[in-house]
């Protein structure tokens, strides 16, 4: 009777007496079903979407008009924010140009909209995308009769969406910053890309412009290129020569150029992008506003300010005409038109535009979106440049905040957060906590980043700089060589990064009076710049200054006057007439003329850059300080005694607001007036000032630094004269005693004179 109930009854699978047998078949039903459940995936991983043939019949019997079908999909993705508006538009404008399966499988919103839809039952969605599961069904089968025409079997074919698949775990491997993964998910797909397309199929690009980016994100510029060559390669081939894609990868290349610092290459491949565009794109596309952003983006590493400017602002203009107003896309032009003032020294200009981003931002993206961080980033740029510290650290610590809550514990962006935190640090002469955060910039580097990345060397480097102002020099100058290293494996022999590290090893060199180094290196930073920058970049200044300032350490008082106008002669094309750097080339220039004797002319210099300086610059910034200072320098030499305290007082008083109490400057400062006093016979002020110096630099200076020998030396010989002056009191006493029988009101009378007039004491020049 069992046997004909599994025979009458389809339900009925089996029919058992014993309990092992039951739970045999129970376990292989069980394991077919969970198959059945699964889709099939290359590596095993359980996929993000799942096959349905919910409705299927019904939308394949369904004959509509593609082209309002089309429109009337466009027109709901845009309605619900569902693609961009660029991806929008070459879905209608293209539609019929590709297969419906390049459409799925592309880098585009068709996948995740169509199976988003479907695991959810969104009629709304499957309605409006009822032709395209139509097309796609029809071009798939057409598919299979093509692949099956010339094999006796019919068996069924499996469709798998696996390269799309490693190409997606790709991207998010890359947004976390663990680049390794990321390459091996898109290596994976480029792989089964090539078993199942032909060998210059479009498709192949997406995952050699994929693996570009990873490698270009790596520092591996060498590689990055190699991979954006071979998919424009294939599009010349594959592609009209002025189809978009064309465009997306001139941008491409251009990235790699301007990374390696080929700023000409850069310019010339995404110019290319942008004449693409301008004939296949209506002329206020987004994508055209891209293109002339990131030509800005090389005129401002060229230096080349008023192009950059004029690039941004046109950028600008387009987006305000094709995106809504608060799109977070403006937020970026603001940001990078705030750049540009920001390196033209126009720090008003700079936080206002960077200050209309973050407003942007904080109304388009969540509170804890990466970009808002950056513009905290930005934003504290200004107040560390502006002087204002606290401000800046303000901002930095509120970047890094954002950073710690949307990234991982040790993606590359925090490492950026600890550098800048460090060099707000560095500024305010706090160099331990400056250390300590640069110290963890370059620990997360060391994991996030290949060893040879060129971010490792900017960590380097800045630990270097807080070495050289602490006086250890043999640690700054491993450092600053370490940096050099890596730079010289990581980029090309002549980009303009070299050159900052010889500019940097040329400073301890300088430091350590080993004046004959210090110019080899600044020579042969000049020499690379020369190559690689155009003739009037402000960097080719610095180098000029910086060989000025040898000369004018080992007396060559000519040579370094004609370096130093060099250098202020470019910034005068480069830069505003109002910005700092100016100040500082005419600050140089005084030192030099105050070196000669030429009082009035230094007095003029100095007094010409205080001048830029009040009007470029916050009250209370140190650079003012270190103008004041440097004019009680020429006053003191003068003889102008009371004037030379003047300034001096008035360099404290800015220092005491801007700095921390124990900073290096206020040390000089009080060494400066301690000089002044002993020129003007103030012996017991003097020797106040002089202590006063020697205990901020027992605090904050390494024990063999040279300035405390100069304070000790200061205050021996200010108790070694008095000792003398003791000396010759009580020789003139004895003489006194015996001529004079009042011998109180003589001794009481003689009681006070402690000190003798000649202390060598000298002044110290502030840098900038």
């Amino acid at each position: 009777m069992h046997e004909q109930w599994a025979k009458i009854i389809p339900k009925v699978k089996g029919i058992y007496t014993q309990v092992e047998p039951i739970c045999t078949a129970l376990e292989i039903d069980h394991k077919h079903c969970d198959r059945s459940m699964i889709s099939m995936s290359f590596r095993g991983i359980d996929p993000l979407f799942m096959y349905t043939q919910l409705l299927k019949e019904a939308f394949l019997e369904i004959e509509d008009d593609d082209a309002t079908s089309i429109k009337e999909l466009v027109d709901y993705c845009r309605l619900h924010n569902a693609a961009s508006p660029a991806t929008l538009e070459k879905l209608e404008r293209e539609y019929r140009h590709h297969p419906p399966s390049w459409w799925y499988t592309g880098p585009f919103f068709i996948y995740s909209m169509l199976n988003h839809g479907l695991r959810l039952m969104n009629v709304d969605v499957i309605m409006k995308m009822g032709f395209f599961i139509r097309h796609l069904h029809k071009h798939i089968e057409k598919l299979h009769g093509e692949q099956q025409s010339d094999k006796p079997t019919n068996g069924s074919f499996t469709v798998f969406r696996g390269q799309e698949y490693n190409n997606q775990l790709g991207t998010v491997y890359t947004n976390m910053g663990e680049y390794s993964k990321a390459l091996s998910s898109y290596e994976r797909s480029l792989e089964i890309k090539k078993i199942a397309l032909p060998p210059n199929h479009p498709h192949l690009t997406v995952s050699y412009n994929n693996i570009g980016n990873v490698y270009a994100e790596m520092g591996d510029y060498s590689r990055a290129l190699s991979s954006y060559e071979q998919s424009l390669e294939i599009l010349k081939i594959a592609l009209p020569p002025n189809h978009p894609d064309l465009a997306a990868s001139y941008n491409n290349i251009a990235v790699v150029y301007r990374n390696i610092g080929d700023y000409s290459k850069a310019l010339s491949s995404y110019e290319r992008s942008l004449e693409i565009q301008k004939i296949v794109l209506p002329p206020n596309h987004p994508d055209l506003a891209a293109s002339y952003n990131t030509i800005g983006a090389v005129y401002d590493n060229m230096g080349e300010y008023s192009k950059a400017l004029s690039s941004y602002e046109r950028s600008l203009e387009i987006k305000k005409i094709a995106l809504p107003p608060n799109h977070p896309s403006l937020a970026d032009s603001y940001n990078n038109i705030g750049s540009v003032y920001f390196h033209m020294g126009e720090y008003s200009k700079a936080l206002s535009s960077y200050e209309r981003s973050l407003e942007i931002q904080k109304i388009a993206l969540p509170p804890d979106h990466p970009d808002l961080a950056s513009s905290y980033n930005n934003v504290g740029a200004v107040y560390d440049d502006m002087g204002e510290y606290s401000k800046a650290l303000s901002s930095y610590e509120g970047a890094l905040e954002i950073k710690k809550i949307a990234l991982p514990p040790n993606h590359p962006s925090l490492s950026d957060s600890y550098n800048n935190i460090g060099s707000v640090y560095y500024n305010m002469g706090e160099y331990s906590k400056a250390l300590s955060s640069l110290e963890r910039s370059l620990e997360i580097d060391k994991i996030a980043l290949p060893p040879n990345h060129p971010d490792l060397a900017s960590s380097y480097n800045n630990i270097g700089n807080v070495y050289n102002n602490m006086g250890e020099y043999s640690k700054a100058l491993s450092s600053y060589e370490r940096s050099l290293e890596i730079k010289k494996i990581a980029l090309p022999p002549n980009h303009p990064s070299l050159a900052t590290s010889y500019n940097n090893i040329g400073n301890v060199y300088a430091e350590m009076g080993e004046y004959s180094r210090a110019l080899s290196s600044y020579e042969r930073s000049l020499e690379i710049q020369k190559i690689a920058l155009p003739p009037n970049h402000p960097s080719l200044a610095t180098s000029y200054h910086n060989i000025g300032s040898v000369y004018d350490n080992i007396g060559e008082y000519s040579k370094a006057l004609s370096s130093y106008e060099q250098s202020l002669e470019i910034r005068k094309i480069a830069l505003h007439p109002n910005h700092p750097d100016l100040a500082r080339s005419y600050n140089n220039i005084g030192m030099v003329y105050n070196n000669m004797g030429e009082c009035s002319k230094a007095l003029s210099s100095y007094e010409r850059s205080l001048e830029i300086r009040k009007k470029a610059l916050p009250p209370n910034h140190p650079s003012l300080a270190a103008s004041y200072n440097n004019i009680g320098n020429v006053y003191n030499n003068m003889g102008e005694y009371s004037k030379a305290l003047s300034s001096y007082e008035r360099s404290l008083e800015i220092q005491k607001i801007a700095l921390p109490p124990n900073h290096p400057h206020l040390a000089a400062s009080y060494n400066n007036i301690g000089s002044v006093y002993c020129h003007m016979g103030e012996y017991s002020k003097a020797l106040s000032s002089h202590e006063r110096s020697l205990k901020i630099r027992q605090i904050t200076l390494p024990p063999d630094h040279p300035d405390l020998a100069s304070s000790y030396n200061n205050i021996g010989m200010i108790k070694l004269e008095k000792f003398k002056l003791a000396y010759c009191n009580t020789v003139e006493l004895n003489d006194l005693i015996e001529q004079h029988t009042k011998y109180d009101e003589i001794f009481t009378e003689k009681s006070d004179v402690i000190l003798l007039q000649q202390v060598e004491t000298f002044p110290l020049t502030l840098y900038d």
